[in-house]
């Protein structure tokens, strides 16, 4: 059974840092693009960044140099970094399994919220 977990979601300041891991299971993570995902309240989602199955990297213009995408494929797990946080990146984080960096993603997790606010 596919199974996609993300957590380290939560309530931090402007400028502040999370970092959110995905673990994944059921299966064979290390061949897979994994791509993370937010989704604002009333916005449709949109993909945030992308992490190739040999390590090559994307972002969305809003979090280049700001947000960093990792994968750990010895522990099946996805990270997102995100550094210099804003309001404007509220929203729902999901991840995502997909076979290539142009196609969407398969298996999806249930997402974690992120809320930056004072």
């Amino acid at each position: 059974q596919v199974q996609l977990v993300e957590s380290g979601g939560g309530l931090v300041q402007p400028g502040g840092s999370l970092r959110l891991p995905c673990a994944a299971s059921g299966f064979i993570f290390s061949i897979y693009t994994m791509k993370w995902y937010r989704q604002a309240p009333e916005k449709e989602r949109e993909l945030v960044a992308t992490i190739t199955s040999d390590g090559g990297t994307n972002y969305a213009d809003y979090v280049k140099d700001r947000f960093t995408i990792s994968r750990d494929n010895a522990k099946n797990t996805l990270y997102l970094q995100m550094n210099s946080l804003k309001s404007d990146d509220t929203a729902v984080y999901y991840c995502g399994a997909a076979r290539n960096r142009f196609a969407p993603a398969n298996y999806w997790g249930q997402g974690t919220q992120v809320t930056v606010s004072s």
